[in-house]
């Protein structure tokens, strides 16, 4: 079966992608996608995104996120992230109040976080599509499965990663990540529901490019 995705990324996932749970995922998801009246996003080009834009090679910041935007226009396959022109949802704008009071950097003119994933910040969604207006639709067709292979290979074949997991589900999502050998950043989620409750104050951007710049890594460009 062939997957489109970032050469460095086929090589180091090409066991997963050999697995019966991946066949069934794909054959899903392909019938969701060609099914007429159907909505999912984000475009099926943009399936693998946050892979493409970020070569396996080039990762130094992994953020997880929960599943992409179910509005229309919303989701380019990047967690957290929107096209340009698009309003931005309330979760990004509070990460944007962050990086301005945690970095001194303005206020973004667009919520596009290509800019970030190709410095090498792998936005990663725990489900990778979803129904249009219908949040975790695909849940539990074996993306979740998915994104803890993605974890697991980053934890085992990267050195000196940074983790930013932010809400519950991120924080699961990283309970197999060796603190050793990476740094692991927590937090409550960014959305409006509990920004204030340890979101907003946790210097997460500061704190990763301090660690990055401690092992002779380029610091991102928030």
């Amino acid at each position: 079966m062939e997957v489109r995705i970032e050469e460095g990324w086929k090589k180091a996932l090409s066991s997963e992608f050999e697995k019966e749970y991946f066949k069934n995922l794909t054959d899903h998801v392909k019938r969701e996608y060609s099914t007429p009246g159907n909505r999912v996003y984000p475009p099926a080009s943009k399936i693998f995104a946050a892979f493409d834009n970020c070569p396996f090679d080039d990762v130094k910041v992994v953020i997880i996120g929960q599943d992409p935007y179910h509005g229309p226009g919303q989701a380019n396959g990047l967690c957290f992230s929107v096209n340009p022109g698009v309003t931005l949802p309330p979760s990004l704008r509070n990460i944007f109040k962050e990086v301005c009071e945690d970095t001194g950097a303005p206020f973004p003119h667009d919520g596009d976080l290509t800019r970030w994933a190709k410095q090498g910040v792998l936005l990663l969604n725990s489900s990778l599509t979803v129904r249009e207006h219908q949040p975790k639709s695909h849940s539990g067709l074996g993306w979740e499965e998915f994104a803890d292979a993605v974890v697991k290979t980053v934890n085992d074949k990267c050195e000196n990663v940074v983790f930013l997991l932010w809400g519950s589900d991120a924080i699961r999502r990283g309970n197999a990540i060796d603190r050793n050998r990476h740094l692991v950043l927590q937090s409550v989620h960014p959305s409006p529901l509990s920004a204030s409750r340890g979101f907003f104050g946790n210097h997460h951007f500061t704190k990763a490019n301090e660690y990055l710049k401690s092992k002779g890594k380029s610091e991102i460009k928030w």
